[in-house]
């Protein structure tokens, strides 16, 4: 995406003139974060240009294929306060873009009582916060979906408002109502140098200059590329995944509007759908299992040993499931090493935010944009970003304990 040169020798930019428009906030990366905060953005008024390196909607990053869970289950008060203001968000975007994105299919959040993940935190949190949910036991989860084969060693938690946001659809609404509300977005537009000093910020991409007020980074897996911009490092770790569609061999069994969202608490982890997005097809994967890779060189290709695994818990656990692959596909998560979301202004530069997800955040992206919002227009935020700021101190850590269970 970008190619850092070192902090002071962009001062070039401040005396060479600055061509182009200038702008109350420009935004770097139009996956899900980026474009929420370009529709947030663009919905309070302000002027905005948002810069993609690749083209629109392209596959590379972490927010295409058709479908990203969203759940109230959550392992603290906080990130549970924030669900609920992204179901908030995602409606605005509904009622702005007139199209559906989230669909409501209860979500089951099951493991064994040994489990690497309690579930005793989702509970704990969950009441903390007001949310409805039931516990079940195994007994209780094998009569209300019989495709699962569990033991009495295995228990749950469901949450009705659980369910599936459309995310290759969602990402375009965002993009199309920002543009609608006056936003300027440009693809194939890739960061290569960025200038703040003196209280005004410029960048240069595809070959133009622009200036604005604030910026924001949102640049998921070519984070440690924009951060370098600022002489910034954080540890951070791109990982490749990937998403397995089963031709199911009890269809009904997996019926959108009967059989949950749910996810596997245990080590290893992993999470699935209802049919959604193609007939006859389950989609089911691995949480968190894919190897380090540089996200400019990775390849497309299958990991087999996710396959081997998924499709193990797969003929185990779901065997209703367990019929031929038919679409399979990679993505990338951008993690910090506890997973927690990043989302603050840099140190010593204020008007610089920034919005990292952690593998876990496409259903926080409308919520997340309006925060980035919040920061870039009113330099505060009513939402708890408490736990979430860039100063935290295992981001100041150079070798730090990874924790990417959730």
């Amino acid at each position: 995406m970008c190619h850092p040169e070192p902090f002071d020798s962009l001062r070039s930019l401040r005396t060479s003139g600055v061509e182009g428009c200038e702008f109350d906030a420009i935004v770097v990366g139009l996956g899900a974060l980026g474009s929420g905060a370009a529709y947030w953005l663009a919905k309070r008024g302000a002027r905005v240009l948002g810069l993609e390196q690749f083209e629109f909607g392209h596959a590379r990053g972490s927010s295409h294929d058709w479908s990203r869970i969203i759940r109230k289950s959550y392992f603290t008060p906080a990130y549970v306060r924030l669900a609920k203001e992204a179901y908030a968000a995602w409606y605005a975007l509904e009622a702005d873009a007139g199209e559906q994105v989230v669909y409501k299919t209860g979500g089951l959040d099951l493991g064994p009582y040994d489990g690497a993940i309690s579930l005793a935190a989702y509970a704990d949190s969950m009441r903390t916060c007001g949310v409805d949910f039931e516990e079940l036991d195994a007994r209780e989860i094998r009569k209300r979906w019989p495709v699962w084969q569990i033991g009495d060693d295995v228990h749950g938690l469901f949450q009705p408002d659980s369910g599936i946001v459309a995310a290759e659809r969602a990402t375009a609404a965002l993009r199309r109502t920002a543009i609608a509300l006056g936003a300027e977005l440009r693809d194939r537009a890739p960061v290569t140098a960025i200038d703040t000093n003196g209280g005004e910020i410029v960048v240069e991409a595809g070959a133009e200059r622009y200036r604005a007020k604030k910026l924001i980074l949102a640049g998921a897996s070519w984070t440690p590329q924009l951060l370098g911009h600022f002489g910034m490092r954080i540890p951070f770790e791109v990982t490749k995944e990937q998403v397995m569609y089963f031709k199911a061999r009890d269809l009904d069994g997996f019926a959108f509007g009967s059989f949950p969202i749910w996810i596997w608490m245990d080590d290893p982890s992993f999470y699935g759908f209802p049919v959604f997005g193609e007939a006859g097809a389950v989609k089911i994967t691995q949480d968190c299992g894919g190897k380090p890779v540089d996200p400019d060189t990775r390849d497309f290709e299958e990991d087999r040993e996710i396959t081997a695994r998924v499709t193990e818990f797969v003929g185990r656990r779901l065997p209703a499931a367990d019929g031929p692959v038919v679409r399979l596909k990679t993505c990338l998560y951008a993690l910090t090493p506890d997973r927690d979301f990043i989302i603050d202004t840099l140190p010593e530069f204020p008007n610089v935010s920034i919005a990292v997800g952690g593998g876990h955040g496409f259903k926080f992206a409308s919520v997340i944009g309006r925060i980035l919002s919040d920061l870039a227009l009113d330099g505060r935020t009513d939402s708890d970003l408490s736990a979430l700021t860039i100063g935290r101190p295992i981001l100041q850590m150079s070798d730090p304990p990874k924790t990417y269970m959730l």
